[in-house]
């Protein structure tokens, strides 16, 4: 008994040195290896987000409309258990601890879709694939709303430093092909920060839901998404979570690395520091697409 508590206090006191003296990216890396995650709510066999991960004991699915943003979400597919986070350049992204599935989402080559773009993307082709093209736009940094609908007819933006105009100087294409163009234009030009200045704020815990994202605007700054949601007799709720990266990588549903009881699941707080895979929101705010 005493060689067990002994070598169980001096593994307690490696872990504690570590976080006192390693650099961060170490530290990450050897306190990952040394929590060991519970995978009792983790299926692998599973290919969509809703299958993929179990509820917790007690809760249930929040339902949503058929058809809705948070179904199309919840039942996004993914690569098979164990698949790695691949950087746009298709090198391996170097912590692979964080995530426990991919989604079924191309990396363009050109590293433009970072963290804000994916989000953008996925909500775009949900509008698309939903017959609301009318819908697309996005706002620029500087302010400006860059629509689908104009782009589609030939309007482009001359961009001279803050001040923007459009004009028409393409013919008019509707194609998909011409619609990934304007997505890469919207990801040169718009990202965390015109998102947290153009989007509704969620400002209450209860007001929540699938679709809704963690935001923290700026350069950098970061944003994830709430990808699925479950609730208790209580009305407590829980989130899965999900976040493309810079530099530009595959979209990954994320690990809960504080708390492996609930883990991938999220108890989601207004103002606080919450922790998501290798990124920390200090204050944590919400918003949500128009």
């Amino acid at each position: 008994m005493k060689k067990i508590v002994f070598v169980f206090i001096l593994g307690l006191s490696v872990v504690a040195l570590a976080f006192q003296f390693k650099p961060v990216k170490e530290t990450v890396e050897y306190v990952s290896k040394a929590v060991v995650l519970k995978e009792t709510l983790i299926h692998k066999d599973g290919l969509t987000i809703s299958s993929r991960v179990k509820m917790p004991k007690g809760y249930k699915r929040v339902e949503y409309p058929k058809g809705s943003f948070q179904e199309y979400l919840r039942n996004y597919k993914l690569k098979p258990f164990g698949s790695k986070i691949i950087n746009y350049d298709a090198s391996e992204y170097y912590w692979q601890q964080g995530h426990i599935g991919i989604l079924e989402i191309p990396v363009p080559k050109n590293g433009l879709q970072q963290c804000a773009d994916a989000l953008i993307r996925i909500r775009s082709e949900y509008l698309w694939d939903n017959n609301r093209k009318r819908e697309i736009g996005f706002n620029f940094t500087s302010g400006h709303y860059c629509s689908w609908k104009k782009y589609a007819e030939g309007y482009r933006p001359q961009i001279n430093g803050s001040k923007v105009t459009f004009s028409k100087t393409a013919s008019a294409n509707q194609t998909k092909e011409n619609f990934y163009k304007y997505l890469n234009l919207i990801y040169m030009y718009s990202g965390t920060l015109s998102l947290s200045l153009e989007l509704k704020a969620i400002t209450t815990v209860k007001d929540l839901k699938t679709g809704d994202m963690l935001i923290r605007g700026g350069s950098p700054g970061h944003i994830v998404i709430l990808a699925d949601e479950v609730v208790n007799k209580k009305g407590k709720k829980l989130f899965l979570l999900f976040q493309g990266n810079t530099p530009a990588q595959s979209v990954h549903l994320v690990k809960n690395l504080e708390d492996s009881s609930i883990s991938p699941w999220y108890n989601l707080k207004m103002n606080a520091e919450i922790p998501v895979s290798n990124y920390t929101f200090y204050d944590s705010k919400f918003a949500r697409f128009k």
